[in-house]
């Protein structure tokens, strides 16, 4: 692992979690869906704004839209599970048991991508399902 993908990625963690307070906050008051809708235009005006600050011209192909489009897809149906469960209950508990979603990531890229997962990685894997079992109980 490099510097700039450990600083990226300790940027993204702690972005999220504020991102997740946010959220809660959020739900008080205004619907779910709403609030999911309100908060991804706000993220979709950040990417495109990176976008054209670098002046990147970015290039579509067919295979990449229609990944892009089905990821979309299914983060949107999580986005609202998510924020409705924030309006529905703890954001501890909610927060936590959807950060799992690097399990089912880790599934499908074994099954579906030909990746691999050591004994190490599978140690990790399972530690983590166990802190998450601790927390949202």
């Amino acid at each position: 692992m490099t510097r700039t993908t450990i600083l990226l990625a300790g940027v993204g963690m702690l972005s999220w979690g504020v991102w997740a307070m946010f959220a809660e906050l959020a739900t008080r008051t205004l619907e779910p869906e709403v609030a999911m809708v309100i908060s991804y235009v706000a993220g979709v005006t950040v990417a495109v704004g990176y976008i054209v600050s670098q002046g990147l011209s970015p290039t579509l192909s067919g295979s990449g839209v229609g990944y892009a489009i089905a990821g979309g897809l299914f983060s949107g149906v999580g986005a609202i599970s998510y924020y409705a469960a924030l309006q529905h209950g703890s954001a501890a508990i909610a927060t936590t048991v959807t950060a799992l979603y690097f399990v089912v990531a880790a599934i499908l890229g074994v099954v579906f991508l030909g990746e691999s997962v050591g004994v190490r990685d599978v140690a990790a894997i399972a530690l983590a399902v166990g802190a998450v079992a601790l927390l949202s109980t």
